[in-house]
């Protein structure tokens, strides 16, 4: 058996089959299954079994931990994507002193972590942050829209942001309201580091990349659609949440399908020749065709940047029973969005309070705890007691999408209360329907 070879190995009343790996004992057999994930079997307690030779190219320096670092070279068919990084744990590894994870690589780290990205573009890479993503930040996400600006004006022709994932909804919210941009964004991360079974960061890659070349000019977060190895889901920046805390299809789209799919085997078969990678790509919804920003008739189109952000904006969680004095830190707040309960709804008590704040000044915009629906204050009388009291309905918007809304609308429009009831950038649906 050699590295590369696909086997079935048996021990017990177990059966596994997949790609062989290199392993950095010989007591053990390293098998990389069809889902994605490694298992490692004791080697002289296992039959196994050569079902193919040489069924995938494995660089056996490579996947022990040495051998040379891919290189980096500029072909003028290929079309150029920009890599920013903001750190996360697709920039990670693990620090085995401490058995933490911790953000080490900048972005062209990663693009020579992940051989399967040459041939696909001509790369450029650039360093926003190197931060684990909560400890992401208004100020950073101004940084991060300048840079993303930038490489489109000096030519890329699509752009991914590599970042945490805990926090990555927030980010790329804020982008989708900060920048309109003719070319693709797209965000990218892993659940897993590199350096462990399983890890996602190489697929989410190579779709995240595939994504950024193809027709289109969202700003999108590319991630496992499923826990196996099999496709990567498209979402909107402002309709994505994270869903499950280590799952490697955590993100979902929230009331409706992704925006789109990218199928992983299309998509490594298009790279593998540079070529465009839209046939890999299922839409489920029309998405924003390139080129759709302000200077679309312009040859050269670059992006539309407003990176200024309102930072005095507070997300509060109404709970049963909560002690109202725990919203006194919303005083002088310049906005506040709520997360109600149902339809959008408060205890009572607490309506007065709401209308302080709004008497003094502050934007105050309600949406709901529910992960699918809308908020609708005209059905009980709570509800029209906040409309009353000033308050001002986000629809189906998601909180924290909502709350980077009204940051950036405090900062760029004159009435960013109206705008809190209407959408800017897909992040509010005209009606709520079921879907699955």
């Amino acid at each position: 058996m050699q590295p590369g070879d696909r086997v079935r190995v048996e021990r017990g009343d177990v059966t596994n089959e997949g790609v062989l790996l290199p392993s950095t004992t010989r007591d053990h057999l390293v098998v990389k299954l069809d889902g994605g994930y490694n298992v490692g079997v004791d080697r002289d307690a296992a039959d196994a079994e050569v079902l193919e030779s040489g069924a995938r190219d494995v660089d056996e320096g490579a996947d022990a931990g040495g051998g040379e670092a891919s290189e980096i070279t500029f072909d003028d068919d290929l079309p150029t994507i920009s890599l920013i990084s903001t750190g996360g744990t697709i920039a990670s590894t693990v620090d085995y002193r401490t058995g933490a994870v911790t953000a080490q690589f900048d972005a062209e780290d990663v693009l020579r972590a992940v051989p399967d990205l040459a041939g696909r573009a001509n790369y450029r890479g650039r360093v926003v942050a190197n931060i684990l993503s909560e400890n992401m930040e208004p100020a950073i996400w101004r940084e991060l829209a300048e840079a993303v600006a930038e490489e489109i004006e000096a030519g890329a022709d699509g752009v991914v942001v590599m970042h945490g994932t805990d926090t990555m909804q927030y980010s790329a919210s804020a982008l989708s309201f900060m920048l309109d941009s003719p070319v693709p964004v797209v965000f990218t991360g892993s659940q897993r580091s590199a350096d462990r079974p399983s890890s996602d960061n190489v697929m989410n890659a190579v779709c995240a990349v595939e994504a950024a070349k193809a027709d289109h000019a969202e700003t999108l977060v590319c991630m496992h659609a499923t826990q196996s190895d099999d496709a990567c889901a498209l979402h909107r920046g402002t309709r994505v949440r994270k869903n499950h805390t280590s799952r490697r299809d955590a993100f979902e789209t929230v009331g409706a399908r992704p925006l789109g799919v990218v199928d992983y085997e299309a998509a490594a078969e298009a790279g593998a020749e540079g070529d465009a990678a839209d046939a890999a790509i299922e839409w489920h919804r029309e998405p924003l065709p390139r080129g759709s920003g302000p200077d679309a008739d312009s040859e050269d189109a670059d992006a539309d940047l407003a990176p200024d952000l309102d930072g005095d904006v507070e997300l509060a969680k109404f709970t049963p029973g909560m002690d109202p004095a725990a919203w006194d830190y919303l005083d002088d707040k310049d906005g506040v969005v709520i997360e109600g309960t149902g339809l959008g709804h408060v205890h009572t008590d607490l309506i007065p309070r709401i209308e302080e704040l709004v008497e003094g000044g502050a934007v105050v915009a309600m949406t709901s705890q529910c992960l699918d629906g809308r908020v609708c204050d005209r059905v009980y009388d709570t509800g029209r007691d906040l409309l009353d009291a000033g308050v001002v309905e986000a629809g189906d918007t998601l909180p924290g999408t909502a709350k980077v809304k009204l940051m950036w609308a405090l900062a760029n429009l004159s009435d960013p209360a109206e705008a809190m009831g209407r959408d800017l950038a897909g992040e509010l649906t005209e009606e709520s329907q079921p879907w699955r």
